[in-house]
């Protein structure tokens, strides 16, 4: 991916190998350290909203995550934002122009004209993601931390599972899932299908919404392959809707979840593209 970023150049002996991820959404806020060396979690913490919020409130709100777990107050070599949202879309590269970055969006996501628009390149495939950013939230970081690496949430998702999940020959489909956000992306191998992102509200705005991608692309509910991971169980009501509709689909954890040692007191639901951060 391209990272927005300048790098400090800092001597070994001046490094203590921590880096801080955040991930920043309307309807939520986590985050955690690590030790880069040891591949071990420092801390973690995760808020929900009980309601989607404006960005302004947002940024409060992550300040008193921060002054939670006195985050201000500590040096870290390397400071990652994720930013999640819907408010993206995905260009071949070889059709890409940084200079155009609204034409990708205009006709199918509210872009304000105050809106800073960016772009991440995914690794290894001929994809660039355009997407709005929460500037407000960068700002604050910056001012902060100095400079830092931000991106799209969908850039960190595609990444992982395309250079990680692409043994099985059958074409699969992945729905990671979040509160009030399921994203979707379809693999046949390496050859992505379909990436999107819905927001819904009730388990049956899920279901129609993952019946309706495999409807757009002709694959059967009572064949397909689904893989949900995220915020979701099998004992959930949005599983259990989904279930009684596709004959093969189930709870699965991403390989790349296992690279990283969940130390104490970091919560082993933390999220998976923050964990694919790191």
């Amino acid at each position: 991916m391209t990272k927005k970023t300048i790098n400090n150049r800092l001597d070994i002996a001046d490094k203590n190998f921590k880096k801080l991820s955040i991930q920043v959404s309307l309807n939520g806020l986590s985050f955690c350290v690590a030790d880069t060396v040891s591949q071990k979690l420092l801390i973690s913490d995760t808020i929900e909203f009980s309601e989607e919020k404006n960005p302004m409130i947002v940024k409060d709100e992550l300040e008193k995550l921060f002054q939670k777990h006195q985050i201000t107050h500590m040096e870290f070599d390397e400071v990652v934002a994720v930013h999640r949202n819907t408010l993206f879309g995905l260009v071949p590269k070889s059709l890409f122009n940084a200079e155009h970055l609204l034409e990708y969006l205009k006709f199918n996501t509210k872009v304000l004209a105050t809106d800073v628009l960016s772009f991440d390149e995914v690794e290894n495939h001929d994809l660039v993601n355009v997407y709005v950013p929460y500037m407000n939230i960068n700002n604050y970081i910056y001012n902060l931390f100095g400079e830092f690496t931000y991106m799209h949430n969908g850039t960190v998702l595609l990444q992982s599972l395309m250079n990680n999940e692409t043994q099985d020959r059958e074409t699969i489909c992945y729905v990671h899932v979040n509160k009030n956000q399921l994203d979707i992306t379809v693999l046949n191998q390496r050859k992505l299908l379909l990436y999107n992102s819905f927001t819904y509200t009730t388990k049956e705005d899920f279901a129609y919404y993952l019946l309706f991608v495999l409807e757009q692309l002709d694959l059967d509910p009572k064949i397909a392959i689904v893989k949900l991971f995220g915020a979701i169980e099998e004992d959930d009501p949005i599983f259990q809707l989904c279930y009684s509709y596709i004959q093969h689909i189930r709870i699965f954890a991403p390989s790349s979840l296992q690279l990283i040692k969940m130390g104490e007191p970091a919560s082993s639901s933390i999220d998976f593209t923050l964990i694919n951060t790191l």
